[in-house]
């Protein structure tokens, strides 16, 4: 049986001090007042974690909670890819309404969520909460049953969301607003626009720009005049930032309107 120390000593042989160095400086590692202060690098690119993953997809659940408490980044990385490995392979249609491809997304959207803190950089939060939390937002679960009957349960998970958005932690905040890439593929704009309107005078850049960039995102997918709509409402006091990722896909003149507003 595959262990998490397998995986570890995996990834420790692909350690790289030239690549560590690059990384503690893209991700804001040296100085206190940098939201990544005090990380850890092995120094291992993303496409090579991924190859891992690809190793170490079917490590037993029980195993993962071990790469997801590491003090490693990548490591930490490669726990939450495997698993989104484990999750996507329980949404293909013959499972949306199986009692026990259920009960196993059930099972890692918990993990999810109990570990989430972990998650403590914006890479480990974009590469894994929309496949997982926004892709459990649009499938049937047992969690938050009464009667433990298999639902939808939308107003549980709002719930759940809304504990993320309302958390002290802002990388649960960035949960909340970034699992709606997944949703806004699917055609469901209801959490852009809930946790959008919630975090758009949030305090800190990643926040804008991941708002921004969900907005974007509904209006290429879904609809422009949506986000036009709530461009309206909020373009005169939304952070600068947030308004430009907002407008990217607009035309040039639709974009020099909404900056002057």
């Amino acid at each position: 049986m595959k262990k998490a120390q397998d995986v570890i000593k995996r990834m420790e042989s692909l350690k790289d001090d030239g690549q560590c160095e690059n990384l503690m400086r893209f991700f804001k590692t040296k100085n206190p007042t940098d939201y990544g202060y005090g990380d850890e690098f092995l120094g291992i690119k993303v496409p090579d974690t991924r190859g891992v993953v690809k190793e170490y997809c079917d490590l037993p659940l029980a195993e993962v909670p071990k790469l997801l408490t590491s003090r490693w980044h990548e490591i930490r990385l490669c726990g939450f890819l495997i698993l989104v490995s484990k999750f996507m392979k329980l949404t293909k249609k013959k499972f949306v309404n199986d009692v026990e491809a259920t009960k196993g997304r059930d099972e890692i959207v918990t993990m999810y969520l109990k570990y989430a803190e972990y998650a403590n950089n914006w890479d480990l939060v974009d590469l894994s909460v929309s496949q997982i939390l926004g892709m459990w937002f649009l499938l049937p679960t047992f969690l938050g049953s009464e009667d433990g009957s298999l639902q939808m349960n939308r107003n549980y998970k709002i719930k759940v969301f809304d504990e993320l958005a309302e958390s002290d932690c802002l990388w649960k905040q960035r949960m909340s607003i970034v699992a709606s890439w997944m949703t806004n593929k699917m055609g469901d704009e209801s959490l852009c626009l809930r946790y959008a309107e919630r975090h758009v005078h949030h305090s800190h850049d990643l926040m804008h720009k991941a708002v921004g960039w969900m907005l974007r995102d509904m209006g290429s997918r879904i609809s422009m005049d949506l986000l036009r709509n709530f461009l309206k409402k909020h373009s005169s006091d939304m952070p600068r930032t947030m308004l430009r990722y907002a407008i990217e896909k607009m035309s040039p003149e639709e974009r020099q309107m909404w900056m002057k507003r």
